[in-house]
C-alpha cells in the first residue's frame, strides 16, 4: 500500500511525483500503462529522424516554472524560437494570425472581413456559442474565411454546439485600425499571441526535458500497468496483469471519461452514465522525412479551406536541426474525427499526404520515412454538458479522495506548462 498512488507517468503525474519528493514524501507509487513514460509529450525515432507525437512547443510565461526549467534542464539546451506561422487559403500564405493579417488575400476578402468587423452585433450579452462569440468579436466575414471552417475542421464538431469558454488567450482579439493596417501591407515580426516565441529542445525531441524532470525522481515507475478497475469503497486499483495496490488518496491523469468507467461502486452509477457525455476528438498525426533540404522556411501552417483534409501542417526541422539527417526536412500534419465523422480513416489519409505532396512539390521518391501516429484523445470538446456538469464530476471524484488533474483528467485545454503547474498545485493541497 502507498498512501498516495499516481495513475499516468506523463507529464502532470511525472510533476505530481516530482513534487512530492521536493516536500520529502516518499510513501506513493506512479503506476504507466505504457512501456515508456511521457504520455503524449513523447518522441519517436525512426532512421535517424525524430517525430513528436504530433506538434510540441514549450511556451513559459511563470517564474517558477521558469526558474524550474533553468534548474532542471536547462534554457541553454534549448532553442528560443520566435513563430513563423501562416493561413495558407485562396492560393496565398498570409500571416497568423488572421484577423490582424489580411495583407495578400482577393480584395473581395479583405473587403468582406472589414464589413462584417464593423457590422458585428453590438450587445452586452454574453455569446453562448463559440459561432456567436466569432460574430460578436470579428464578425461574419472572418467567421467565413477563417474561424468556422477551421475550427470545425480541428474539433470536427459542430461549432454552434461547443461554447466560446476555451478561447481565452488562444484567440487574440483584434481592433479596426490593426485590421486596415494588416491589409496595407506585410507585417513585420508580431509578438501576438501566446506563441509568438517558443522553446523547443536541440536534440532528442519533446521528451528531452520531460526525461530530464523524471530522471530527477528517486521512486520507480511501475509500466506496464494498465488499470482494469478502482475500487472506491476499498481504494484499492487493480491492474489488467493482476496487481492491485491500496491507497489514501489517488492522483490520476487517466482521460476523465476512461477514469469513469473504471470505478467500481454501486452508489456512484453517475459516474459511469457521465463518461459517454464527455467528448473529445481524435487526431491522425501522419510524418514525413524527406531528402529535400529547405522544405519550408515556416513553422507551422494552419489550412481553413475544406479541399484539404488536414487542419495543420509543421516542420519540426525548423524547430531544431537534428531532428533530421545532415540535408533533409521533416513534417508533420494533422487531420482530425470523432466517432460521428462520416469519414473512412485510412483513405483520408493516402489523400492527406497526396494533397501535402502536391502542395509541397514533395515525389514519391524524396520520401524517406513514413510514421503515422493515431491519438485516440486529442481535443476536448467545450459541449454545453461539459460546461455544466464537470465541476461537479470533480467534487464527487475529490469526495472519494480522487484527483483527477492534466489535460484529460480534467478535461480542459492545457500548455506544457500548466500541465507541470497543475502537478505542482496538486500536491500542495494535498499536503497542508
Amino acid at each position: 500500500m502507498a498512501k498516495i498512488v499516481i495513475l499516468g507517468a506523463g507529464l502532470t503525474g511525472i510533476s505530481a511525483a516530482y513534487h512530492l519528493e521536493q516536500n520529502n514524501f516518499y510513501d506513493y507509487k506512479m503506476f504507466e500503462k505504457e512501456n515508456e513514460i511521457g504520455g503524449l509529450c513523447r518522441s519517436v525515432y525512426q532512421d535517424g529522424f525524430t517525430f513528436d507525437y504530433t506538434g510540441h512547443l514549450l511556451h513559459i510565461n511563470d517564474n517558477y516554472f521558469s526558474t524550474l526549467i533553468d534548474n532542471l534542464v536547462g534554457k541553454e539546451n534549448f532553442n528560443s524560437i520566435n513563430r513563423r506561422s501562416f493561413i495558407y487559403s485562396k492560393d496565398v500564405y498570409t500571416h497568423y494570425p488572421f484577423q490582424i493579417n489580411l495583407f495578400g488575400l482577393p480584395q473581395n476578402v479583405i473587403t468582406e472581413c472589414l464589413e462584417g468587423f464593423k457590422a458585428r452585433p453590438q450587445t452586452s450579452t454574453e455569446p453562448k456559442t463559440f459561432y456567436q462569440w466569432v460574430l460578436k468579436n470579428f464578425g461574419r466575414g472572418f467567421g467565413k474565411h477563417f474561424f468556422f471552417t477551421y475550427q470545425n475542421k480541428i474539433f470536427a464538431y459542430d461549432i454552434k454546439k461547443i461554447s466560446s469558454s476555451w478561447t481565452g488567450r488562444f484567440v487574440p482579439q483584434t481592433s479596426l485600425e490593426q485590421i486596415i493596417q494588416g491589409s496595407e501591407k506585410e507585417p513585420d515580426l508580431q509578438n501576438v499571441g501566446y506563441n509568438s516565441q517558443f522553446y523547443y529542445p536541440k536534440k532528442d525531441g519533446i521528451i528531452y526535458w520531460v526525461q530530464k524532470i523524471a530522471d530527477k525522481i528517486k521512486n520507480p515507475v511501475y509500466k506496464n500497468h494498465c488499470v482494469k478497475s478502482i475500487n472506491l469503497k476499498n481504494k484499492i486499483v487493480t491492474f489488467t496483469n493482476g496487481h492491485c495496490e491500496s491507497y489514501e488518496k489517488l492522483i490520476t491523469t487517466i482521460p476523465l471519461d476512461l477514469l469513469l468507467n473504471l470505478i467500481e461502486d454501486t452508489s456512484c452509477t453517475s459516474l459511469k452514465q457521465a463518461a459517454n457525455k464527455l467528448v473529445c476528438n481524435s487526431v491522425v498525426n501522419f510524418n514525413l522525412g524527406t531528402n529535400k533540404e529547405n522544405l519550408s522556411d515556416k513553422h507551422w501552417i494552419y489550412f481553413p479551406e475544406n479541399q484539404y483534409p488536414f487542419y495543420r501542417i509543421g516542420f519540426p526541422h525548423n524547430f531544431s536541426t537534428n531532428v533530421t539527417p545532415a540535408g533533409c526536412s521533416s513534417l508533420y500534419g494533422e487531420f482530425a474525427y470523432t466517432k460521428n465523422s462520416k469519414i473512412n480513416i485510412e483513405e483520408t489519409l493516402k489523400y492527406a499526404i497526396a494533397s501535402t505532396q502536391k502542395l509541397l512539390k514533395i515525389s514519391e521518391s524524396d520520401i524517406l520515412v513514413k510514421k503515422i501516429i493515431h491519438i485516440d484523445r486529442a481535443y476536448v470538446i467545450y459541449n454545453f454538458w461539459r460546461e455544466e456538469n464537470l465541476a461537479k464530476l470533480h467534487e464527487k471524484l475529490n469526495e472519494n479522495d480522487i484527483y483527477s488533474i492534466g489535460r484529460y483528467g480534467e478535461w480542459k485545454y492545457s500548455s506544457m506548462q500548466e500541465a507541470v503547474l497543475d502537478g505542482k498545485k496538486t500536491i500542495e493541497n494535498l499536503l497542508i
